[in-house]
């Protein structure tokens, strides 16, 4: 046979995910996935051809038979270790200057994210650090968030504007995210979030007039000319910030400029935003610890992604959103680390364990929801997610003869990750 691109063999255990091309996995369907163990002395193999895809899983000898000849870019011997689908990070704010350290302190102490917004921090603080950065200075902070991502396990993941809350520094922050998706070895889903907060001295009105009227057309035209590549529209749609009504506006603004809805809805107070999303047909919903019943079941009905954040609620100390519930009633729940300045966490294998002790997440559920499911809130679900033949070959190889120590080992990933593949490509190696 003609060259492949890369053969692990050996392994102890591979685990699917999927069992046969599911788009998401709800309810019964995600505490049980996809594995394939090692017989015996017969390991377990994976073939990615050249094209980047995923061409064979089946064990050693059945892999060896087919491809004995077969000369490959690269073999990885995965004696005792355990292969999973690359995990994606389905919500993150990653381009921003200025850490917010010193805010720490004052939710320690009892400030709540809305005391800390009123004080002058928050959002807005990091606003005039980042309008005041230079695209380089911006790329360089990036770069070393999403290289550090990828060192934990992430191959995909969602990135945000929305520290700018202007068109001029919008749109650095997208030609930013831009940049890293050309020369990174990770792959971007690209959010447009400049309805993020109201900008100092502008109203709610003004600034979803600003959005939809001077933002969203410069971006359009940055589009059309090809200087971006932009996936999503968010809004935060919360009290105080932008209202149901604003967020319809902008969100249908969104949509009518070819962009896929995945916004912030009922973090802080309810807002019936799962409702609203559901309505309109939202690829994903984020937060959601105010959810409704009723928006429970909209979003199951309409198959909406519930995107839920395991460190906001851990560091602002907010009720858990009703993950189980969600579950059990037939909602697609995803996983995000909210990488931003308020929740600096980088780490998707950190931000399942959170979910697993804090939501109350069965450690299966939370890897459907790292992969399959997170790969569904962003759209790429036909591609992503799973270890199944067609599928991009995006990889995590353990040190560990059971996918499950990348959950219960609380740190120390830097000693359990030995590989992180990216369609057939070793991105990063331990060894």
């Amino acid at each position: 046979m003609s060259g492949g691109k890369l053969l692990v063999r050996g392994a102890r255990q591979a685990v699917l995910v999927c069992r046969a091309g599911e788009r998401a996995l709800r309810g019964e369907d995600m505490k049980t996935l996809a594995s394939l163990e090692q017989d015996g002395d017969n390991g377990v193999s994976l073939v990615v051809g050249s094209n980047g895809l995923i061409e064979a899983v089946g064990h050693d000898a059945d892999i060896q038979e087919k491809y004995g000849s077969t000369k490959f870019d690269r073999v990885i011997d995965a004696a005792g270790m355990s292969v999973l689908p690359g995990l994606i990070d389905g919500h993150t704010h990653p381009v921003w200057a200025g850490d917010r350290v010193h805010e720490f302190a004052m939710k320690l102490a009892g400030a709540t994210y809305m005391e800390v917004h009123k004080a002058g921090g928050g959002i807005n603080f990091t606003v005039e650090h980042t309008r005041s950065a230079s695209e380089d200075e911006l790329y360089t902070l990036f770069r070393d968030r999403l290289l550090r991502m990828v060192r934990a396990g992430t191959t995909l993941v969602e990135c945000k504007s929305g520290y700018g809350l202007e068109v001029d520094t919008e749109m650095k922050m997208l030609k930013v995210i831009q940049r890293a998706k050309r020369e990174l070895p990770i792959e971007i889903s690209s959010t447009f979030c400049g309805a993020h907060s109201v900008p100092r001295g502008s109203t709610m009105e003004q600034a979803t007039d600003d959005v939809i009227n001077v933002q969203l057309p410069r971006l359009r035209d940055l589009v059309k000319s090809g200087d971006l590549e932009v996936d999503n529209i968010d809004v935060f749609c919360e009290k105080g910030v932008f209202d149901v009504e604003s967020t319809r506006r902008i969100l249908q603004a969104g949509v009518d400029a070819g962009l896929a809805i995945n916004f912030h809805g009922d973090e802080l107070h309810p807002m019936n935003s799962a409702e609203l999303g559901a309505e309109l047909k939202a690829r994903a919903i984020s937060h959601l610890e105010e959810i409704s019943d009723a928006g429970i079941k909209a979003m199951a009905d309409s198959g909406s992604v519930a995107v839920i954040l395991p460190t906001t609620a851990y560091i602002l100390r907010l009720t858990p959103p009703p993950a189980r519930k969600m579950i059990d009633s037939g909602v697609v729940v995803a996983l995000g680390s909210d990488f931003n300045p308020n929740a600096f966490c980088l780490s998707m294998p950190m931000t399942m364990h959170l979910a697993c002790v804090n939501f109350r997440m069965s450690m299966n559920e939370a890897l459907a929801a790292a992969t399959i499911n997170a790969a569904a809130s962003v759209g790429r679900a036909e591609t992503h997610g799973s270890l199944e033949v067609g599928k991009v070959g995006d990889l995590v190889i353990i040190d560990a003869p059971r996918w499950e120590h990348l959950i219960y080992q609380l740190a120390g990933h830097d000693h359990l990750i030995k590989y992180v593949v990216k369609k057939g490509e070793v991105i990063h190696s331990a060894t």
